[in-house]
């Protein structure tokens, strides 16, 4: 059976969100001593812990974006080992976001798969996110011709892996869930969620990381080249 709509998850899947945090992050360590006593690594692991903790309040409207911004590197200075002042949490979160707006990218091959998949199925992007945020990213990566609605959890209510944020971009899109296939690279998030909206899960998965308990779920290492992971996604995971 060939899927007539195909869901996407966008960060870390189609817009390369795990780059552009590096690149901005090495740019305000190498700016400020008081994020020089972790490595680029460990600074890397726990922004974005600290970034995930965060996520959920600002989801829910209980902390306003720009304050869950500055508490992220208020509590990375400390982890530092430095004191947190006030004037610099703003100036590096500041900095921060400038950074990342700058070097905002697509995943390698990213808009050549949606071109390829956009004119024999329907696409969303289903994401835990801003809607305002992520529509910045799809406009700036010339990804958005080809999607035909973003569906976000700011909007929706709920956060992948509810089932009722597919269900709600299944409404959009006006097709059901035995037609459709979803893309991600979170098995937490992506895979599980789509499972439990019986819409048929594809895991991107770059670095060939082990599945939880070694369920078999279809894989994608790379969205090139776009024409044979175009007829992969519409296979449902299939391959020839």
């Amino acid at each position: 059976m060939i899927a007539r709509a195909v869901l996407f998850d966008l960060d870390d899947t189609l817009f390369d969100h795990r780059g552009c945090s590096r690149d901005a992050l090495l740019s305000v360590q190498k700016a400020h001593d008081a994020l020089g006593a972790m490595g680029l690594e460990d600074l890397e692991r726990a922004h974005s812990r600290v970034l995930e903790e965060l996520h959920a309040d600002v989801m829910l409207g209980r902390v306003p974006l720009e304050q869950a911004r500055q508490e992220r590197f208020r509590r990375l200075m400390a982890m530092s080992g430095g004191t947190p002042v006030e004037e610099a949490v703003a100036r590096i979160a500041a900095e921060y976001r400038d950074r990342y707006k700058q070097v905002r990218r697509a995943v390698r091959g990213a808009r050549d798969l949606l071109a390829a998949l956009s004119t024999r199925a329907r696409i969303a992007i289903v994401s835990n996110n801003l809607f305002d945020e992520q529509q910045e990213k799809l406009q700036e990566c010339g990804l958005a011709p080809f999607v035909e609605t973003l569906v976000v959890s700011e909007r929706v209510g709920v956060s992948k892996p509810d089932p009722a944020i597919f269900v709600a971009a299944l409404d959009a899109l006006q097709v059901r869930a035995e037609d459709t296939v979803m893309v991600g690279d979170s098995w937490s998030a992506d895979i599980a969620g789509a499972q439990a909206a019986g819409i048929r899960p594809i895991w991107f998965n770059p670095e060939g990381a082990t599945a939880p308990g070694d369920q078999a779920v279809a894989e994608l290492r790379s969205l090139e080249p776009a024409a044979a992971v175009a007829a992969m996604i519409l296979a449902g995971g299939a391959t020839s």
